[in-house]
């Protein structure tokens, strides 16, 4: 990783963040070298990132043991070992933090259980929970973008958490999160706080779609907008973002010091080994836009990729691509819903795996 590639990314106004955190990257000092070197400005984790963390080493099993004299749940055990870790994260973070715009960047995020999904309720009082366990302003606190969490990602942002919204793959989705942040954000200053300090982002997933929709593509016709689809959705994304994050209702709160929900591109690792493997993060790099990235993504880009301003570049192809879908009589919004639906279940299973390993640590002599 002799080139500064990742660094040339953020030049066009676009923040790199890594989707990956584990104890031996942050105890070997491999992420603050990402972040000095690479221009890394922020790590997201999941489920799928944690169990994967804590059933390949050894580095948790000590403090598995130690947390269960006093914690009977294993969930609650989890997060206890997550928050650790994300607090050691986020201090690695602070000069990015605040570096320029302060709280425009370095955030390290933590999601809520992926059980809650459903539960608007569960999710907001976990939500707080995780927040004050944290207790870092460089802290994201993650939210699926489902239809109970529209509810609970508003009352967050009430309180004045730092929400990322998760699992969005379609439209009608995303603009409806747009305004489950704004009403957030006057619901927050409405009651007479600051709203200078909230930061949110929304997690727009890319390949999963083109997965999903790619194998439709031969038998209507379409296999030349094979890897496109998701592309297209992400620079429509980016219009509606545009839109909704200017105008009066937008201003009002800018005044009073409110940051846009900057989009997220998520799942940005091509799934199809046809494509490039930088296909994603090339296709979409343009200003107040957030990547995250697996740590061999940040590799391949690093050696051969290629940054240029290119997410509002070709608008009227992308348009061309989602019309030529739906002429076919391919339901996008049906698609992404049951993108979301498998979604949740790619994160519920490996949380269940996650628990199991930390009962079987638990149990051993």
């Amino acid at each position: 990783m002799a080139t500064n590639k990742v660094k040339q990314i953020h030049s066009f106004g676009q923040s790199i963040w890594l989707d990956f955190i584990d104890r031996e990257i942050i105890s070997s000092g491999k992420l603050k070298k990402l972040i000095d070197e690479e221009g890394i400005r922020g790590v997201t984790s999941n489920p799928a990132i944690f169990e994967k963390a804590i059933t390949s080493s050894s580095d948790y099993d000590a403090d598995i043991t130690e947390l269960a004299k006093t914690t009977e749940s294993n969930e609650e055990i989890f997060f206890g070992l997550a928050v650790s870790d994300i607090q050691k994260a986020t201090a690695l973070f602070d000069g990015v933090y605040n570096e320029g715009v302060v709280g425009e960047d370095g955030y390290v995020s933590l999601e809520v259980s992926p059980f809650l999904a459903l539960d608007t309720e569960k999710t907001a009082k976990q939500a707080v929970e995780l927040w004050q366990k944290v207790d870092r302003k460089n802290v994201m606190i993650k939210i699926p973008g489902t239809k109970p969490g529209l509810e609970a990602i508003r009352q967050s942002i009430a309180k004045g958490i730092n929400i990322n919204v998760t699992l969005l793959f379609g439209l009608p989705r995303y603009k409806e999160v747009t305004d489950a942040y704004i009403s957030g954000l006057e619901d927050h200053l409405a009651a007479g706080h600051s709203i200078s300090h909230i930061s949110s982002v929304a997690s727009f997933f890319l390949s999963r779609i083109d997965v999903l929709v790619d194998p439709l593509l031969d038998e209507k016709g379409l296999g030349d907008l094979k890897g496109e689809v998701a592309i297209a959705s992400a620079k429509k994304a980016y219009e509606i973002y545009k839109k909704v994050f200017s105008g009066e209702r937008w201003e009002k709160l800018a005044a009073k010091g409110a940051k846009p929900q900057r989009l997220l591109w998520a799942s940005t690792s091509s799934k199809n080994p046809a494509f490039k493997d930088t296909k994603y993060v090339e296709a979409l790099i343009g200003p107040d836009t957030v990547d995250t990235v697996p740590w061999e993504t940040v590799i391949a880009f690093a050696d051969h990729g290629v940054a240029a301003n290119t997410l509002e570049q070709g608008l009227d192809k992308a348009t061309e691509t989602l019309e030529r879908l739906k002429a076919a009589g391919i339901d996008l919004d049906a698609l992404t819903q049951q993108l979301e639906d498998e979604g949740i279940e790619k994160f519920n299973k490996p949380f269940e795996k996650l628990l199991q390993a930390i009962e079987d640590q638990k149990n051993k002599k």
